[in-house]
């Protein structure tokens, strides 16, 4: 299988230009086998591209432009389907051909192929062997099919060997327990309520207790500058009293009498004159 891609080595269009040289690099880059065909030059080539494409990928003038990708007769695509597969990593699928082993294309491909088959073994598919007119899988669900039946059967044949009330008793034991649970259960939350009653009693008193003591401590801090002041004024009483009490000694009372009797010749004196005067 030959890849055709027809070109036109002539164009004045450096878009078209560059969409050729993208086309042809990858191609390269891949190690794709392909033939260039001119249009420009050939017009055999011309024609044979314009009647190959599919009409649904004509432009609305009816002339496709270059490039244009064949594999041998069959049509693969123009340069925007070539990008589009280019970006999903399907170019061989684009061409036609098979991916390289060990590529990203092949092991994409692989995947998709178990996805959709499952595993390969030995060249194989899973689950496509057959075997006396049946395949694995239907064999499978028939003996989980007569698995059930028989644990059905067996379910059956305890149930009518044990009396009803042996066979409910297990049963009965979990209504038993859930009841004593419950009844356990209504006793922790009774318990639970009254621890945390005495909790918020003995809160209240130690916040009680707090307050007497802040309130004795606030009664001494006020009692303090009072005793003070009492204490202050009986010392100044005392020290009143000690000089009262203190003896006056014989110099001060020889003193005392002294400025007593001149006090007295110093008004004697001060008399006498006018005493006189009154006289004359």
């Amino acid at each position: 299988m030959v890849i055709k891609v027809f070109l036109a080595s002539s164009s004045g269009s450096t878009a078209i230009k560059k969409k050729q040289q993208d086309v042809l690099g990858f191609l390269e880059a891949l190690k794709v086998d392909y033939a260039p065909l001119d249009i420009a030059c050939n017009e055999d080539n011309r024609m044979w591209m314009r009647e190959n494409v599919p009409v649904e990928k004509k432009p609305t003038n009816g002339i496709p432009l270059p490039p244009q990708i064949f594999n041998e007769e069959s049509y693969c695509g123009d340069y925007e389907t070539f990008f589009d597969a280019k970006e999903d990593n399907a170019v061989f699928a684009f061409l036609g051909l098979p991916p390289p082993p060990g590529s990203k294309e092949a092991k994409e491909a692989e995947k998709a192929f178990i996805l959709e088959n499952g595993p390969v073994e030995n060249g194989t598919v899973e689950n496509e062997t057959v075997e006396n007119g049946t395949d694995d899988a239907e064999d499978e669900e028939n003996l989980e099919a007569e698995e059930v039946e028989e644990e059905n059967l067996d379910d059956d044949s305890l149930k009518r060997e044990v009396p009803m009330e042996e066979f409910n008793g297990d049963e009965h034991t979990d209504e038993v327990e859930a009841e004593v649970g419950g009844e356990t259960g209504e006793e922790a939350a009774e318990e639970a309520a009254e621890e945390d009653a005495a909790a918020e009693e003995k809160v209240a008193k130690e916040e009680e207790e707090e307050v007497v003591e802040n309130t004795e401590e606030a009664a001494e801090d006020t009692k303090a500058p009072v005793k003070q002041e009492e204490a202050q004024e009986e010392v100044e009483d005392e020290e009143a009293k000690g000089e009262d009490d203190h003896p006056v000694s014989e110099g001060e009372e020889d003193l005392g009498s002294e400025e007593e009797e001149e006090l007295r010749q110093l008004e004697e004196e001060e008399e006498a004159p006018e005493q006189e005067e009154e006289d004359e």
